[in-house]
């Protein structure tokens, strides 16, 4: 029995060694009792189980052969004999056929090939020139080229180099590939070749490893594997987890076998305490630390069914332990971690484990990945990814006669597995090794791996009774480094200026002059929002604050109609968190009514026109506004009232504003957002984008996103003009024009606007205008190869900024400022560094920060939070929760459900979410949520809504009707969008007889068939384009929905295309008919076949037609959009009623234009 044996044995309690006793009495029975005869070889003779694997691999991936070699190197001291040496190895290669064994194909099988002699040469280069550096250096380069790959149907697979150092000092180099040896041979070589070199004789060998592999295959079939496939199916039964490891770079789908390899030691304390810990719990040291690794993977992963492999020498019957050959297997170890247990309760499921498997080690590994049949996969190892190993017995210096044997550290440059750690046992404590893919892996990723186990071990070993996800992995530099040193954000806002007389318009009118800026005495509370506005007020009062359609309102302007409508609004009861509905269209009126409910002391809450009535109703319904303010509501209101500031009715603890977004129950929820929130937000980002008196600012979004509150607040905090842009410029070319008219310096752009922008300018070569000085994007990731492309058509002339936040943390939580060095490592840009006054922690379930480049999901606390959720008292408790890191009293964290990690230079790297929700173009959308109405269909049994991105984020709905009913896609269409913004649409229903479930009867997602890319089933019939201009039209279109097929009568918006799309499309097409057709046009004929028809007509004809086509095209969308006005207006109307309507006299509003009534077309026939 060998002494690692041994060492198993003495560590196992009483009841254990019974146990195992009857195992292997068990076991015993099922192995033939007589030693293996030497048998009469059939040809061709078979491969091993192992060895076939190791061949298949060959052939599919001839580049991972250099991975699977076995290779040492020592350092010879004294006179060493080279003839003997060769004669010594060549006897060797006489004694053990698989020496001279290649491997080739005999009927498309795999044989081994068995050579009757072969005399291995051992070259000898001479280094005694170089100096002890460059010999150094010369040993490494030339062991690494050594270990190059074989060719497995070529003799040798065994190659010995000597290298001449001095005149009595060699370094010998040995490699060997995997299919003729492993580890345990090696050991069995040296001693062989120690014991020829000393002249001593050895006897023939009983047995060669073609008779291993004959009687493996005789013997390992019919009731003896099946007795253990048993044990092996139910252990490895269900679907098997594929260990998700944190990497620095993305998997390829094809691994390069590149690697590397960093060793560790632990102190001899630590070591001794570990070992005590064994003995203590009845388990051997390899259990031991084999569970403090499956925890160290849980906590880099989360994942509780982890699966690792370990490799036994297999050598079970004496007569094979002096042979060498492949006999190593690997056990497949699937440890439970549910139910976040002790670690003395994980120890107690890996003996277990262990135990099982030991006695169950005869079945290959290759016949239980056949027999369980893993999803086969390229980029990753079948059934697990993740080795471990323990050497409890090191290769000791060998003695060649008066030579001693001393072996060399090569480091390796190839791994088989994402990780591989070693650990071996000396007298000096317990050391290993981690090799590593590089395909994955950097450096200091690894090295932070070893610093975390080594500081697992040493929280183990001082409380094994804690749970595994309190046992501490930080160091706690690190640990402050990502709590402290990261977060270091807090600054002080600067205060209100105190209230001073400020002259009415017609004051100032009457003066023909502004008035200067003064120093003033600060307020000694926090200004609210509207305070920041008119201190803006009081120091630039002529400056234009706002403009739309060449239309313009000074700051003193805009403060005095606001002032104006803020106390007619008071006079209806408006007062502190108060709810007051705007449904504007983009204009001054909007900007005016923002300020206006603000100065009021309300809380603006803005509602699109646009938005499906049923969701319009449910909003209503829930925040119960006092009152709604509309187009016609203000024209119906005399503003001649008092020009000056109101007395402020609030403090920087009221409401601002309420918005609202997705729910996963089918139910939008409304976010309470307070002032000072929203004060430190447009400071902040004022400062971040070093806004000034000079810029002219875009305001982009619907005001029903809180980004617009940003573009205007930051802007107005900082003197600068906020440029409205209408709704109607969609095309790019036109946007570019709008851009430079319009003096634009700043954008704040959805990313998903700008990284189809970004493809239309490198398409037109189209330069930036002069003035354009940064591009803020946000709303969801930015990819990394439109920035790289960004680059490349704008240089660094203009800055570009990430930004990124959540409505519950008042739009903007940290940004990223583009560099040149760290933008292209990853798919997507990172998300950067928190704001003034806002903490970011990336917190694991357990709520334990994570270490750097580990997941978690992303919490952010200070005062840029929201108050919670309108009438969600419980979502509110859930989504927002005491902030475990802080000592201010009623500090909170609110959970994003984003997944991020922290990268090395301290920068955040968004990764996903952790739950289902998505962002497509810029929209937050549930899948949950619209689920759950999809499923209130009434033929609808089942239902998932999944997301995939082909170039472009789209939703599928899978569906599964009730028995002997019949559903079509158009009439699941229709009801969605009675009840969903077009955003949330999904793009293609795939229809199911029943939806496929894991065994659990949870829904099994990955099982889902993937659509194709032809035309999905539409209640219009399929009719292919006939004519020239038709098929150049369905051309353009399949080119941007990816579909194979289109119908000229199938309508763009069914066929998944939306807005951005449609502006890509009106791009090309206006090169092919450049006078003939509008962005507008799209909208009106949404078919192949009517556009085609538009742009076949004469100009004579367009004039007296167009109107015919459009009446019929828009008539529903506008049917749907008084139906939700109407709504509106009638709420407007009773709060009005029961306040009374002061007058009936018009606003300063203007009449409705043809761009803006082009712009309510082109949203209604959206």
């Amino acid at each position: 029995m060998t002494s690692d044996r041994l060492q198993r044995l003495q560590n196992l309690s009483p009841q254990q060694r019974s146990r195992l006793l009857k195992a292997l009495q068990q076991e015993a029975a099922t192995k033939p009792s007589k030693i293996l005869p030497r048998r009469e070889r059939q040809t061709p003779i078979p491969l091993s189980f192992a060895q076939q694997r190791l061949w298949f691999l060959e052939q599919l991936q001839p580049e991972s052969s250099a991975a699977y070699n076995i290779s040492t190197a020592a350092i010879l001291k004294g006179k060493l004999n080279v003839a003997l040496l060769q004669k010594s190895f060549n006897e060797i290669v006489r004694r053990h056929e698989i020496l001279r064994t290649t491997f080739t194909t005999v009927e498309e099988q795999p044989v081994q090939e068995i050579a009757p002699t072969l005399t291995l040469e051992i070259p000898v280069v001479d280094l005694q020139q170089l100096s002890q550096t460059q010999k150094e250096a010369e040993i490494q380069r030339m062991a690494l080229a050594h270990a190059q790959q074989f060719q497995l149907d070529r003799l040798p697979l065994l190659r010995v180099t000597l290298l001449q150092l001095e005149e009595t000092e060699h370094a010998i180099l040995l490699t060997m590939h995997h299919i003729i040896s492993d580890g345990w041979s090696l050991g069995v070589l040296l001693e062989e070749l120690m014991a020829l070199y000393r002249g001593f004789a050895l006897p023939e060998l009983p047995i060669q490893y073609a008779d291993f592999a004959l009687w493996q295959r005789q013997w390992l079939q019919g009731e003896v594997l099946e007795t253990q496939l048993n044990y092996w199916r139910k252990q490895l039964g269900g679907t098997l987890p594929i260990l998700q490891l944190p990497s620095d770079r993305p998997r390829p789908q094809v691994p390069s076998f590149r690697g590397a390899t960093q060793s560790f030691s632990l102190s001899s304390e630590l070591s001794q305490e570990l070992n005590a810990l064994s003995r203590q719990e009845g388990t051997t040291l390899f259990m031991t630390l084999l569970a403090a690794f499956k925890v160290l993977l849980y906590r880099y992963t989360e994942q509780e069914d982890i699966i690792v492999g370990s490799a036994i020498a297999n050598r079970n019957r004496a007569e094979i332990e002096g042979l060498i050959g492949f006999f190593v297997n690997t056990l497949v170890l699937r440890t439970n971690l549910e139910g976040d247990p002790s670690f003395r309760e994980l120890l107690g499921r890996v003996r277990e484990v262990t135990l099982g498997a030991y006695a169950r080690q005869d079945v290959p590994f290759e016949v239980l990945v056949e027999e369980l049949q893993p999803q086969r996969d390229l980029s990753h190892h079948p059934l697990f990814q993740v080795m471990f190993a323990f050497q409890n017995a090191p290769l000791r210096n060998f003695e060649l006669a008066e030579l001693t044997y001393s072996p060399l550290n090569i480091p390796k440059e190839t791994a088989q597995f994402d990780l591989s750690l070693v650990v071996a046992e000396g007298t000096q404590g317990i050391y290993g090794s981690l090799e590593y893919s590089t395909d994955l892996f950097d450096t200091a990723t690894i090295a932070r791996m070893l610093e975390h186990f080594e500081t697992l071990l040493s929280s183990i070993v001082a409380t094994p009774k804690r749970r595994i996800s309190e046992l501490p992995i930080l160091t706690e530099a690190e640990r402050h480094l990502l709590l402290v040193e990261f977060n270091q954000s807090k600054i002080q806002n600067r205060r209100a200026l105190s209230k001073r007389p400020t002259r009415t318009l017609r004051e100032r009118q009457r003066s023909g002059r502004s008035i200067g800026v003064r120093a003033a005495p600060k307020s000694k509370i926090d200004p609210c929002i509207h305070s920041l506005f008119e201190e803006q007020v009081r120091q630039t009062p002529d400056a234009i604050a706002v403009t739309f359609t060449n239309k313009t309102l000074t700051y003193w302007q805009l403060n005095a109609v606001a002032n104006q409508l803020a106390r007619y609004l008071r006079s209806l009861g408006v007062k502190a968190d108060v709810p007051v509905g705007i449904c504007l269209e983009k204009g001054l009126e909007m900007a005016i009514a923002i300020l206006a409910v603000l100065k009021a002391g309300g809380a603006y809450v803005p509602l699109d026109p646009a938005y499906p009535s049923e969701r319009l109703n449910l909003i209503l319904a829930d925040v119960k506004p006092l009152l709604v303010l509309t187009k016609e509501r203000l024209q119906a209101i005399d503003l001649d009232g008092d020009e000056a500031n109101l007395d402020s009715n609030v403090s920087e603890k009221n409401l601002a504003y309420i918005i609202y977004t997705s729910g996963s129950t089918g139910t939008p929820k409304g976010v309470l957002v307070t002032h000072q929130a929203l004060v430190n937000n447009s400071l902040a980002a004022a400062k971040a984008y070093q806004l000034q008196n000079r810029d002219r600012v875009l305001q982009f979004a619907s005001v029903s996103f809180d980004v617009a509150a940003e573009e205007l607040f930051s802007a107005w905090s900082s003197g600068a003009t906020v440029v409205i842009k209408p709704d109607s410029l969609i095309v790019f070319s036109d946007f570019l024009e709008f851009i430079e008219r319009e003096k634009i310096s700043v954008l704040n752009l959805p990313t998903a606007y700008w990284h189809e922008w970004v493809s239309e300018l490198d398409r037109t070569k189209t330069p930036l205008p002069p003035t354009l000085r940064l591009v803020i994007v946000g709303t969801e990731q930015a990819r990394s190869d439109k920035l790289a492309l960004w680059k490349q058509l704008v240089g660094n002339r203009i800055d570009w900024i990430n930004a990124y936040g959540t409505t519950e943390t008042t739009i903007g939580a940290t940004i990223y400022r583009a560099s040149s060095n760290s933008d292209q490592l990853y798919s997507f840009v990172p998300i950067g560094r928190p704001i003034d006054n806002t903490q970011v922690y990336i917190l694991d379930k357990h709520l334990n920060p994570t270490p750097i480049g580990v997941p978690g999901e992303l919490y952010i606390g200070g005062v840029c939070l929201a108050r919670g959720y309108l009438n969600r008292a419980e979502l509110t408790a859930e989504k927002f929760i005491p902030n475990p890191f802080s000592t201010q009293v009623g500090a909170r964290l609110y959970r994003t459900g984003d997944l991020a990690r922290y990268l090395n230079d301290g920068n955040i790297q968004l990764l996903g979410r952790c739950d289902r929700q998505i962002k497509i173009r810029g929209f937050r959308i549930e899948p949950d949520e619209i689920e759950a109405i999809l499923s209130q269909h009434p033929d609808v049994r089942e239902c998932a809504i999944v997301w995939e991105e082909r170039g472009d984020k789209r939703l599928i709905a899978y569906v599964s009707p009730h028995s002997e009913r019949e559903i079509t896609i158009t009439q699941l269409r229709s009801f969605l969008k009675e009840r969903l913004s077009d955003y949330a649409i999904p793009s293609h229903f795939i229809i199911l007889e029943a939806l496929p479930l894991l065994r659990n009867g949870k829904l099994d997602r990955r099982s889902l068939p993937v659509p194709d890319n032809l035309r999905p089933e539409l209640e219009v019939a399929c009719v292919m384009p006939q004519t020239e201009i038709e098929k150049t039209l369905a051309g353009v279109w399949q080119k941007a929905l990816n579909l194979e097929q289109i119908g000229i009568h199938d309508n763009f918006f069914e066929l998944g295309g939306h807005s951005l799309l449609l502006a890509r499309i009106y791009s090309q097409l206006r090169e092919i008919y450049p006078k003939d057709l509008l962005m507008l046009d799209l909208f009106r004929y949404p078919t192949i076949s009517s556009l085609a028809a538009f742009l076949s007509q004469t100009n004579e004809e367009k004039s007296s037609s167009v109107d015919e086509i459009q009446t019929e095209k828009i008539a529903s969308g506008k049917a749907r959009q008084r139906k939700r006005l109407e709504k509106i207006r009638s709420m407007g109307e009773e709060v009005g009623e029961t306040r009374g309507t002061r007058g009936t006299r018009g606003t300063r509003g203007t009449r409705e234009t043809r761009e803006t009534r082009e712009t309510r077309e082109t949203r209604e026939t959206r």
